[in-house]
């Protein structure tokens, strides 16, 4: 709530001041009337009557005292003040006294403290949403070590094994972007329980079918079904938990769910293998994602009516402002993104760009995968590379298209066309605090392909070279996730109280030094794995609990609470594009040194074989990638993200609210006064009630 001596300032006008739950931006004006002077509303015209291309913008600069109350990052629960005076500090309306949360609010911001449910209810929402990771990368790595059987029982050649993993991971990177925009749009939880749901039934199907194409067409299908729960999880969690201790536990958890994922996957399938069927997998699989989906539509909270939002820029509403100013002007007020709620329908998702950016990930990806196995001169190989990067391209700029101020103009006047934006670029913005955000995406890119790199490069290790069982490899494994469970928990308090900067550090020095034990001219045939290999799974989880949490914490205080599923898509997203492009470098590496090695080309040089000097050395070549990978991201990190901050203290004052307008003119009066927009139902209304104006760029 903003002072009241800012009240007594503000002259009576039906303007609200909502929250942005955004990022900074420090290079955004404000916008108001001609004259900047308030005047009564009348009635607003119909939507019908209205020009709803007609918006007199003009920029307003602030003065330089009143730029530091902009300054501090704008918290997700930044109050929204109405014109009545009361406020509100978001999330569902449950009856309660919004000026009591308010004054504890001001008092001592310990409203962030307090858990949104029961203590038993929070626990497993977040153990409900951490398992839909956690069976994401299970599914992936326990399919890895059983794809020999699976070979056998259904005669499939080792040249096309690759796809039975291949083809979920294509469908779940490829379509985490349109899936996360969905949630972000029609509701979270109904994304949440349908995807669980699917990947159940397709998982149910796939131990009965006896055909290699229909077997892998289920496994796509899974990923689609994982890459809605995935995402939409994040998003459950970022506008569930307000800042403070509960969100940094549930965040921890949720990123530890990944690696601990990849790591029982090697534990659960050895087991499996040794001692049952190998289609005691998928039925393990479905199990845990049936409980998933349950447990999911018992818990997680029913969430806000669908909706759609049109980003908007606001300004501090305590800034006293002259009428004049540059629009370019790098000096204006800092200021954060806001957002106009509208209906959501069909039309809300841009599915042009959708289908830009899918066929390009689909296209990349593919190719990527097929590289290795068809080798990397292939013609068409190249061929689908190039065309992927300009699709991907051309979805970037078809995004940037959608954000210009014209566009956006109608986008709030609700005009058919054209659609919002699926990813706004805007985001990205340095000048927006978008730098730290897309360098996060860089860094979970390459601290994700050094991770996974590691798992698979130490199970080719211990099966290819050193001839170890499924459950030799097994009980390696185990040190990893005693390991990670101990770390989730302790990674936690530290979020709220050691800079994101030292703790990525850390975890990208832990993972990188993991590979390194695996790359160094170590005797393994004759040295104890105790002397090496327990510190390197140590190692490696370690680092993985540590710097995935820390990520996804930072990503969901980064964006607004309409955009958190979307957050939670991009993190996702750059970790499969990583993955995937790291082990395609790698796979490449090794194989070009074992040629080398053998004295043949890279076409003629065979398999891995035990004990054999070329498989070592192509090995140890591509854990020297896989180092060099964590280097890469530790640089970054020590380059990029030395300003991040404790990213989860709750000990910051609340953020002031934000003023946000925008004027409209009715076609038949130009001279008529502002056309008001509802809060609530996004429509044009005559209503003062929740009618702040809009301020759009």
């Amino acid at each position: 709530m903003a002072p009241d001596t800012e009240k007594s300032e503000r002259p009576p006008s039906p303007k609200t001041d909502i929250t942005s739950d955004g990022i900074d931006n420090d290079n955004t004006v404000d916008y108001t009337q001609d004259d900047n002077t308030p005047t009564a509303r009348p009635p607003s015209p119909s939507p019908t009557a209205m020009d709803k291309n007609a918006l007199q913008l003009r920029p307003v600069r602030s003065t330089a005292s009143s730029r530091q109350h902009c300054n501090p990052p704008i918290s997700h629960d930044t109050p929204v003040e109405f014109a009545d005076g009361h406020a509100d500090h978001g999330g569902d309306d449950d009856g309660g006294d919004d000026d009591d949360d308010d004054d504890a609010a001001m008092d001592g911001y310990n409203d962030a403290e307090k858990l949104p449910y029961s203590k038993w209810r929070c626990i497993a929402l977040v153990a409900t949403v951490t398992g839909a990771t956690f069976s994401n990368t299970l599914s992936v790595q326990s399919v890895v070590i059983i794809l020999p059987s699976v070979g056998r029982d259904l005669n499939i050649p080792d040249t096309r094994l690759q796809w039975i993993v291949s083809a979920y991971s294509l469908a779940f990177g490829c379509f985490l972007l349109l899936w996360g925009r969905i949630a972000d749009v029609f509701g979270k939880k109904a994304i949440f329980v349908a995807g669980s749901a699917w990947v159940t039934a397709t998982t149910v199907a796939n131990p009965f079918i006896p055909n290699e194409i229909v077997f892998n067409l289920f496994r796509g299908l899974q990923g689609l079904g994982a890459a809605a729960n995935v995402p939409t999880a994040i998003g459950i969690l970022g506008t569930t938990f307000p800042p403070g201790k509960a969100k940094n536990y549930a965040f921890a958890a949720y990123g530890a769910g990944a690696p601990l994922g990849s790591v029982f996957g090697n534990l659960m399938a050895g087991l499996i293998t040794s001692y049952a069927n190998w289609k005691w997998v998928f039925g393990a699989l479905a199990i845990l994602s049936g409980i998933v989906t349950v447990v999911g539509y018992l818990i997680i909270p029913a969430q806000p009516p669908p909706q759609t939002v049109i980003p908007v820029r606001a300004v501090d509403a305590t800034a006293t402002a002259p009428a004049t100013a540059d629009a370019n002007d790098s000096t204006s007020p800092s200021v954060a993104l806001s957002a106009v709620p509208v209906p959501a329908t069909f039309r809300s998702i841009d599915w042009f760009g959708a289908f830009l950016v899918t066929l390009g990930l689909v296209g990349l990806l593919f190719a990527l995968t097929e590289g290795n196995v068809v080798g990397w001169s292939t013609p068409w190989i190249g061929v689908i590379i190039g065309l992927s990067l300009l699709l991907v391209a051309a979805f970037v700029g078809w995004q940037m298209w959608l954000e210009t101020p014209s566009n956006v103009r109608k986008q709030i006047a609700g005009h058919a066309w054209p659609p919002r934006p699926l990813v706004r670029m805007s985001i990205f913005s340095r000048s927006a605090g978008g730098g730290l955000f897309a360098t996060s995406l860089v860094i979970m890119g390459l601290f994700f392909s050094s991770f996974m790199g590691y798992l698979v490069y130490a199970t080719y290790l211990f099966q290819d070279y050193l001839g170890l069982s499924a459950i030799q490899t097994t009980l390696r494994f185990i040190p990893t996730g005693i390991a990670g469970i101990i770390t989730c928990f302790c990674v936690a308090p530290l979020l709220g109280r050691v800079p994101t900067y030292w703790i990525l550090l850390f975890g990208n020095a832990s993972v990188s030094i993991s590979s390194l034990l695996l790359a160094v001219p170590i005797p393994f045939r004759t040295t104890s794995y105790f002397a090496y290999g327990l510190e390197a799974m140590v190692l490696s989880v370690m680092g993985a609990d540590t710097a995935w949490p820390s990520l996804t914490l930072f990503v969901s205080h980064a964006l607004p609470r309409e955009d958190q599923a979307l957050g939670g898509a991009l993190i996702n997203m750059a970790g499969q594009v990583g993955r995937a492009i790291g082990l395609a470098i790698a796979t490449a590496i090794q194989t070009a040194v074992m040629a080398s090695a053998r004295g043949v080309s890279v076409a003629n040089v065979g398999g891995t074989k035990v004990d054999d000097e070329p498989t070592l050395r192509g090995l140890r070549a591509a854990n020297w990638f896989n180092f060099a990978l964590g280097v890469c991201s530790f640089l970054v990190v020590l380059v990029a993200f030395r300003s991040s901050g404790v990213i989860g203290s709750n000990g910051k004052p609340p953020a002031q609210p934000l003023r946000v307008e925008v004027a409209t003119r009715s076609s038949s009066s130009p001279s008529s006064p502002e056309q008001e927009v509802d809060v609530e139902k996004g429509l044009s209304t005559g209503a003062t009630r929740r009618t702040p104006t809009v301020a759009e760029t």
